[in-house]
């Protein structure tokens, strides 16, 4: 049974069940940032059990006046600092508003740039 999310002014659903057969697909890849705000590095902070400083330190960089997720160079690819192969995320109840809009990102709304979402996402399905 599918698992279909739809959202307004998007050309396509997201099957969440594709999650669990794409190995973090969207974890992976390019090089990028995922933001944090406060309340996002105090929830994470929290979850870990640690301090919002040592999160900070250990888990984020700071770009501008900004903070994102670490990343990890491995091969030919970055994947998120709490991203583990073949187990998902480890941050997952709590991961960052950015995390859980994905696919559904503004890049990707009515038909733009829809061409990389396709490529990194297997559970993209156009609506007709």
């Amino acid at each position: 049974m599918r698992n279909l999310i739809v959202k307004k002014d998007f050309l396509f659903a997201f099957d969440q069940n594709a999650c669990s057969n794409c190995n973090g697909a969207c974890c992976r890849g390019e090089s990028g940032y995922i933001w944090l705000n406060k309340q996002e590095i105090v929830a994470i902070s929290s979850y870990l059990d640690i301090s919002f400083e040592n999160f900070l330190n250990e888990y984020c960089k700071k770009v501008g006046y900004k903070y994102t997720l670490k990343e990890l160079k491995q091969n030919n690819e970055y994947l998120c600092v709490f991203f583990e192969e073949n187990k998902g995320c480890k941050i997952y109840p709590v991961r960052p508003k950015q995390c859980k809009d994905y696919p559904f990102w503004e890049r990707y709304k009515k038909n733009k740039n829809i061409h990389e979402v396709c490529k990194e996402c297997p559970g993209i399905l156009f609506l007709s």
